[in-house]
């Protein structure tokens, strides 16, 4: 604490010393004279030429005039130059007795600060007469009065000075008396009545006398007033003081009607003519309103508040009259003595409220600062708190200039309240505070920041257009239109994402919405960037990434692969009527464009031309035996399968099975539609069992042969790979169907299909799965089996 205390006392002091140094080292002030009473508005000066200066360059600098009396009695024309007269100028009123009368001003300018001092001598005219105390005076005269004897009168008052103040008296021509002008040691002029013969009151007991005081001006001025002169009786002793002159110090702030000083005077007169009386001699307004004296007692007393600052010392003279008339003068020196009991004033005549942030050192505040006390009680300390970014930097006599140290961050700080303290050095201390607010206005440098990086949003596919799916926001800490945001979609990372037909952005507030529905078979992600900028000059933006991800609807029923819903004939599967249970007739493959749980596909058995003896696996549509056949059972059957999603709601298809269970595989079939075999259904028995025979044949020797050949180019081919078999082109090629993990299915199956070629109303289908260590057994077993069923 002692230290901070340390710190600041040895900143004030430096403070002081620079102040005086500037003071000193400056040019002497510029010097102009006017008239008292000259017409307001009229010419002093060109101060352009004057100070050296160029042709507007004290409006571009905000030049200003401050008179020292707080008064603006001048006027500064910026865009000429010229200083003129604010108002009439009084001198008296001005300086009072005072000469020569002189106003100190000052003009200073901004950006750079420079100050130039200047004393206007306001000169005296002749408009003031010279006015008496009293229209008539009363002097009472001994008759044994000695010619020669001297008698002071009172003197008029002359507000006027130099040649146009007081310079005479005269009286009205008479035989025993004449006027004399004496001067004072203070300047003024008093009258004395000197008498030039012997008087008898029993001749002439009184004269009444004509006395006038006369100025110097051109045309002089007077003043009159009615000396009556009353001849007394003899008394020859007039009063003395005991002590003349006087001398008494008060205190400025001394109470009313406090003694000051009691004064005597003696008279060695006996009775009426030996008491005295006291009395205030010739004393001004000024001296009557502040003082009084006993009659009686001598006692002087203080009737007005006393001002060290306006009258330092007063010089009163007094009178003691005894009983006979005769008189003594003295005098009393009365010096005030100064107390602080004057705060120290501060003016401000330039002020700026507001400062751009990021500004180098800039004035805020030019300012003077005064105390009307004397001595120490009016040596003033200048000083702001420490922890504020300004600096007071003491410029010219009283002047001091507030600064900006470094600068300032309107986004740290956009306000600051500062208290200037200034506090002078008597005793007690008295200071005076004043506030003053400084704004710290925006510029625009902070670019608008998202609150995230990235944003991440998710919307269902199907919605509707126009869909809100999400807001982005950034913030910008400047303010105003620096920090009014304006969103706008950028070019998006991928070229090939249609962007400008997807979505949209508010630019005001950061919605985006969907242009169109979406479809998440079609796209299932997209990202682009969005900008953020504000609305300063120059604007400043950022960017962040927005992911949209498209949410699966469960739009798409399952389509089923196989077996083929389109063909033209039904597709039948064999199955021997050896078969164990669990035996594989087929598999339905299906695969759903959903994703999730709405691609999870799930089997059932819809309809069965025989409950109980075919079943479907539920999660890979394997349709199996149930149980064993036997010879009751019918030989051919329809299975219709459904296939269903596991979305909400549930999507499902179904799938139409033919089986027909035969003895070998060797068993001609010939799959006559229904509808034509109810219409061959009248024909003759014979012509149907004819044919049929020998379709039976000929089918018997081509599948024969496709068997011989097919089983030589599985040999070739190797067990490692997977048989294909080789069949004339028809309407459905041979092909080997490969199903790997597709869909809901767990393994990997191959399916071997041989479909006939060039037969037009049947078809003849072989499906097995084919395992690839599996194809070498069943290859063999088929041989095997071949030469059973020819016999």
């Amino acid at each position: 604490m002692e230290t901070l205390e340390r710190i600041q006392q040895n900143r004030q002091v430096m403070t002081f010393i620079l102040m005086v140094f500037l003071s000193q080292a400056h040019p002497a002030p510029i010097r102009y004279s006017v008239l008292e009473e000259t017409e307001s508005v009229s010419f002093i000066a060109h101060l352009t030429k004057d100070l050296g200066l160029g042709i507007g360059e004290l409006a571009a600098r905000s030049a200003q005039v401050v008179c020292d009396d707080d008064k603006q009695r001048l006027l500064l024309d910026r865009q000429t130059g010229d200083l003129l007269l604010r108002e009439k100028l009084d001198r008296e009123d001005l300086c009072g007795p005072v000469e020569p009368c002189v106003l100190h001003f000052q003009v200073f300018l901004e950006t750079p600060v420079q100050f130039f001092e200047g004393e206007l001598l306001i000169q005296d005219i002749n408009d003031h007469s010279p006015v008496f105390p009293n229209r008539e005076m009363l002097l009472k005269i001994p008759e044994n009065s000695q010619p020669g004897t001297v008698f002071p009168l009172k003197l008029a008052q002359d507000l006027d000075v130099g040649s146009n103040a007081l310079q005479k008296y005269t009286i009205s021509p008479n035989s025993h008396f004449h006027v004399v002008t004496r001067n004072h040691s203070e300047g003024k002029k008093y009258p004395d009545l000197v008498q030039d013969k012997a008087l008898d009151r029993e001749e002439q007991p009184e004269f009444s006398l004509t006395l006038m005081a006369l100025d110097g001006g051109s045309p002089p001025r007077s003043g009159t007033s009615m000396l009556r002169i009353l001849i007394m009786d003899v008394n020859d002793n007039a009063p003395e003081f005991v002590h003349t002159p006087y001398e008494v110090q008060v205190l400025e702030n001394s109470p009313l009607h406090s003694p000051i000083l009691t004064v005597l005077a003696r008279d060695v007169d006996a009775g009426n003519f030996g008491t005295v009386s006291y009395g205030l001699f010739q004393a001004s307004e000024e001296i009557k309103q502040t003082f009084s004296i006993n009659e009686v007692t001598g006692e002087i007393r203080l009737t007005k508040k006393l001002d060290f600052e306006q009258i330092k010392s007063y010089h009163v003279e007094i009178e003691a009259t005894d009983g006979g008339g005769l008189s003594g003068k003295g005098t009393v020196v009365i010096e005030v003595v100064d107390v602080n009991d004057n705060a120290p004033e501060l003016t401000i005549p330039s002020l700026t409220c507001s400062i751009p942030e990021n500004a180098p050192e800039t004035v805020v505040s030019i300012f003077r600062i005064r105390d009307r006390d004397s001595g120490d009680n009016g040596r003033m300390v200048c000083s702001i708190p420490d922890n504020l970014p300004f600096i007071l930097k003491p410029t010219f006599k009283n002047f001091y200039t507030l600064v900006t140290e470094s600068p300032l961050d309107r986004e740290s700080r956009a306000e600051y309240n500062i208290t200037i303290t200034v506090t002078d050095m008597g005793t007690p201390r008295l200071k005076t505070e004043h506030n003053i607010t400084v704004l710290v206005s925006d510029v625009n440098d902070n670019a608008p920041a998202f609150t995230q990086t990235s944003y991440t949003l998710s919307v269902r596919e199907n919605n509707s257009p126009a869909l809100h799916i999400g807001t982005v926001r950034a913030t910008d800490r400047d303010a105003g239109a620096n920090a009014q945001v304006t969103y706008s979609l950028l070019p998006p990372l991928d070229p090939h994402v249609p962007l400008a037909s997807l979505v949209s952005i508010n630019p005001d507030n950061g919605h985006l919405v969907a242009l169109r529905s979406l479809d998440y078979e079609a796209l299932r992600a997209f990202e682009f960037p969005v900008g953020a900028a504000d609305r300063g000059s120059p604007a400043l933006s950022s960017q962040a990434l927005v992911r949209v991800l498209v949410a699966d609807d469960n739009d798409n029923a399952p389509f089923v692969l196989y077996p083929l819903q389109n063909a033209s004939a039904p597709c039948t599967e064999l199955v021997p009527r050896a078969a164990e249970a669990g035996y594989l007739v087929t598999k339905v493959v299906a695969v759903d464009g959903d994703s999730g749980q709405n691609a999870w596909l799930s089997y059932q058995l819809l309809k069965a031309t025989e409950p109980g003896l075919f079943g479907v696996w539920a999660h890979n549509g394997e349709v199996r035996t149930a149980r064993l056949l036997s010879e009751r059972d019918a030989a051919k059957h329809r299975l219709v399968v459904l296939v269903k999603d596991n979305g909400e709601p549930p999507l499902s298809a179904s799938v139409t099975l033919h089986v027909l269970l035969v003895d070998g595989f060797s068993q001609p079939y010939l799959p006559v539609p229904e509808a034509e075999a109810a219409d061959a259904a009248p024909a003759a028995p014979l012509t149907v069992y004819l044919v049929v025979a020998l379709a039976s044949v000929s089918s018997l020797f081509l599948f024969s042969v496709l068997v011989f050949v097919a089983v030589r180019l599985c040999r070739r081919g190797g067990a490692a790979s997977v048989g294909r078999c080789s069949v004339p082109e028809g309407p459905f090629p041979g092909h080997l169907v490969d199903v790997s993990g597709t869909g809901t299915l767990s393994q990997s199956y191959q399916y071997e299909v041989c479909l006939t070629g060039d037969h037009g109303t049947g078809e003849f289908k072989f499906l097995k799965p084919v395992f690839p260590n599996l194809l070498a057994q069943n290859t063999e077993r088929e041989i095997k089996r071949k030469p059973q069923l020819q016999e």
